[in-house]
């Protein structure tokens, strides 16, 4: 498809090339009446900016601003998203793009709101964040809106925010994708364990909705009949998993199923193969080396994926294409849901 130009616009409106560049970038007097012409022709036309044009010409530096979970040992889901977002600035090299990045420890609020602040205080003019803490989250958008710094989130999505855009799983839909595995996999008068690892489940928006999920579907189509129970483990030491698991387990011994709520699905497979325990079907979340390694030693029968470095990646060239010709992306951009077992684990 050929690429409209400000030319064609000008010949069709019968007007100089001039003249609709200044329309189109707002610069300078035009009269009304020839305003609302040019950009009715470009509407019709479907004139997109050249973006590359645009941003090499202006030589504008820009500064983003990364806030995410530091990733690392039992927490390496979050390694993957600095690798996107650097991928993206390697795309754009020609501009004049940079990225500070401000790492908080998973669930930890006030780690979440001094770097917040930290980031603040440099003045970002784009960020993008990982709102997982809820509260705390909503407390930054309402100083980013009233900054007027756009922001757009990935992982998870906050309602009513005013972000430029959310890129990552529909959870709720992935907590249906994970009870539909465990249903086919289960006797339907087994009983089934949610395991959630987070310090504080009411204010993870993401897990509450991968749980939402889960249930809605056995109260729609589900034929599981056995009990849903759910366990919170607020840390990945040993120790606690243990003693939460060992309680749990032994309370309930009809237990046949275990959903893990989040990437640390690798901490439960480790407890399981501590303990030598069989027929489990375990279903969990993320493509990461430590659940891969038990996923291939049969621990662990599925994981779903949402591609988290594509996430990152798309986060940066949507706050750019905003910030350098104020092109407006899709409210919510949900990455497909991968289910992933032993038979194709190598295929991603």
């Amino acid at each position: 498809m050929k690429q409209v130009r400000i030319k064609d616009i000008a010949a069709k409106a019968g007007v100089s090339i001039g003249t609709v560049d200044r329309v189109l970038h707002n610069r300078g007097e035009v009269a009304e009446k020839t305003k609302e012409k040019i950009l009715a022709i470009a509407r019709d036309m479907n004139y997109q900016p050249n973006i590359v044009a645009q941003a090499l010409t202006a030589k504008k530096q820009y500064h983003l601003a990364a806030l995410i979970p530091r990733g690392g040992n039992d927490n390496v889901f979050w390694i993957s998203h600095p690798q996107g977002i650097d991928k993206a600035l390697k795309d754009l090299r020609p501009f004049l793009v940079d990225i500070k990045y401000y790492f908080f420890e998973l669930h930890n609020e006030t780690d979440f709101m001094l770097k917040s602040q930290e980031m603040m205080n440099d003045n970002p003019e784009g960020v993008i964040f990982a709102p997982i803490l809820k509260k705390e989250s909503v407390s930054l958008c309402a100083e980013l809106d009233q900054r007027c710094i756009p922001y757009i989130f990935i992982d998870t999505y906050i309602e009513n925010a005013n972000c430029l855009s959310f890129i990552g799983e529909d959870a709720y839909q992935s907590g249906r994708v994970a009870a539909s595995l465990i249903d086919y996999g289960v006797n339907p008068q087994k009983d089934i364990l949610i395991v959630n690892i987070a310090k504080d489940l009411e204010n993870t928006q993401h897990l509450n909705r991968r749980n939402q999920g889960f249930m809605s579907y056995f109260l729609d189509t589900g034929k599981n009949r056995g009990m849903k129970i759910t366990v919170e483990i607020p840390s990945t030491e040993r120790s606690i998993v243990d003693q939460k698991m060992d309680y749990i387990l032994q309370s309930n011994p009809n237990i046949s199923a275990i959903l893990v709520s989040s990437a640390k699905t690798h901490v439960i497979a480790r407890y399981i193969q501590n303990k030598k325990m069989k027929d489990i079907l375990v279903v969990g979340y993320e493509l990461t080396r430590k659940n891969v390694d038990y996923l291939k030693k049969g621990v662990i029968q599925f994981l779903i994926g949402q591609k988290p470095m594509e996430q990152s990646e798309k986060a940066v060239k949507k706050l750019f294409d905003y910030l350098t010709a104020r092109q407006m992306p899709a409210k919510r951009e949900f990455q497909p849901v991968e289910i992933i077992n032993v038979e194709n684990v190598d295929l991603f």
